[in-house]
């Protein structure tokens, strides 16, 4: 019997979802189809390509309801949510409107004896391997600017959110792209990993573990396949004495404990000055005490499950570590608490570094918070990890939040705010969560190869 991929539902522990991955004959040809597609795709006009993009966006939009329900089955976000639409049409949206400025030529000369000139020329066929925690979102950071920018698709959406992928290419189909331009596929890591080393594509994108990442490159290793990666976190926020605390409790802690605490970007560690500590902690406890875990289907639901078993049992090994080291948590089982996918969010004191809750991915409802003397102890602890994703500072000074940011191991510095993707600007990062860059004019450089032209014109 042919091996299966499954979507196991957190709400419930049943089979939401099974297919069967390609063989590597069948993925081989999916990869054919989609490099023979790629020529006339890229001779269409940029406005074609753009005009079909936005269709199948529009065309997502049309199915929202089923979005919301899909997703709480698949991967445990709660209905009230509703969905991921309105940042999945942001992102498209801009990278559509930039699109001609980001991809015109740099004419450098254009005399009457030379033209000088760079244009930006797509890499070919994209392999895009998107996460489950934000399925719609992190798919079109990278699928929306790279079929903009005349390169075809291959999309192998996480197993935990097979039915994601399938929807797009529904999407895509109906909004007139051409067969192979748009493919996507069930594929096992073995599979990927020989067609990247096979040099099917011409750039790989992928958001998911570091051993994910590791093992992309390592598939690349020797051909010089460009691969992109946005991997692990530990995002740190720091709440400075002149914050506003209010603000800061609420939106640290929302940052911290959204999705389940399944955000790329979400907060793991928080350091507050010490002036501020205490009634920072009191607050955050009370607001986390507020909280519904419970099924994600239920409109009352403010927390619903982790995506899968493993996910919540690292979250507790965590806790469980740090208490026996001497961490205080704050919060009671709740009564939705299974001791399975479904974890009480937790607020974590007396912490420090080394502890594996304030240094590892956590990727879970789970926060330590500890005291600071100063900007320097801050920039110190915040630097003091393996990962560099983003990082948050509360702080009504904006020119000492440029100063400490420039200290920052981090791909993007928030002031005020966390827990957000802004595609006008890069989304990078350092250290092990990766390198690369998408969204922004960035996004669409990096998804385009620079070539040069150096004509001399001669004289009759």
């Amino acid at each position: 019997m042919s091996k299966t991929i499954q979507c196991i539902s957190p709400i419930d522990g049943t089979v939401y979802a099974e297919r069967t991955p390609l063989t590597p004959e069948e993925a081989r040809a999916v990869v054919g189809k989609a490099k023979a597609a790629q020529a006339e795709w890229a001779s269409r006009p940029l406005a074609e390509r753009i005009d079909c993009v936005m269709k199948a966006v529009a065309f997502i939009g049309e199915t929202t309801d089923r979005m919301v329900d899909e997703l709480a089955r698949q991967m445990g976000r709660p209905v009230r949510y509703g969905g991921e639409f309105g940042g999945f049409e942001e992102r498209a949206h801009y990278m559509a409107s930039i699109a001609e400025d980001a991809l015109a030529p740099i004419v450098i000369e254009g005399s009457e004896a030379f033209l000088r000139k760079i244009e930006r020329e797509p890499h070919g066929t994209v392999l895009v391997v998107a996460p489950w925690n934000y399925p719609y979102m992190t798919a079109i950071n990278t699928v929306a600017p790279a079929l903009i920018a005349g390169n075809t698709v291959v999309l192998k959406h996480a197993s935990q959110t097979i039915l994601v992928g399938e929807h797009l290419a529904d999407a895509f189909r109906a909004a007139g792209v051409p067969d192979g331009v748009f493919t996507n596929v069930v594929l096992d890591h073995e599979t990927t990993s020989m067609l990247i080393a096979e040099r099917s594509f011409g750039f790989v994108n992928f958001t998911g573990s570091v051993g994910g990442g590791k093992a992309m490159e390592k598939a690349a290793a020797g051909t010089f396949t460009v691969v992109s990666t946005e991997l692990g976190g530990k995002d740190p926020g720091y709440v400075r004495a002149d914050a506003d605390l209010d603000a800061a409790v609420d939106t640290l802690i929302d940052g911290a404990m959204f999705n389940s605490g399944q955000c790329c970007c979400g907060i793991e560690r928080i350091y507050v000055h010490e002036s501020l500590y205490d009634a920072f902690v009191e607050k955050a406890v009370a607001l986390v005490q507020t909280y519904r875990l419970g099924n994600p289907l239920e409109k009352d639901t403010t927390i619903g499950p982790m995506a899968n078993r493993r996910f919540a049992d690292e979250v507790r090994a965590q806790i469980k570590e740090a208490v026996a080291a001497g961490a205080v948590t704050h919060i009671e089982k709740m009564a939705g608490d299974d001791g399975g996918t479904y974890l009480t969010p937790q607020i974590l004191t007396n912490v420090d570094h080394s502890m594996r809750i304030m240094r590892d991915e956590t990727f879970g409802p789970a926060v330590g918070i500890m005291p600071v003397r100063d900007d320097d102890e801050a920039v110190r602890l915040m630097n003091d990890s393996p990962f560099g994703l983003t990082c948050s500072l509360w702080t009504n000074d904006t020119d000492k939040a440029l100063e400490i940011g420039r200290r920052l191991e981090t791909g993007t510095v928030f002031m005020n705010r966390c827990d957000y993707l802004d595609p006008a600007l890069c989304w990078t990062g350092c250290k092990d969560t990766g390198s690369g860059g998408g969204l922004s004019i960035i996004g669409f450089h990096n998804l385009t190869r620079p070539k040069s032209y150096h004509l001399k014109k001669i004289d009759p």
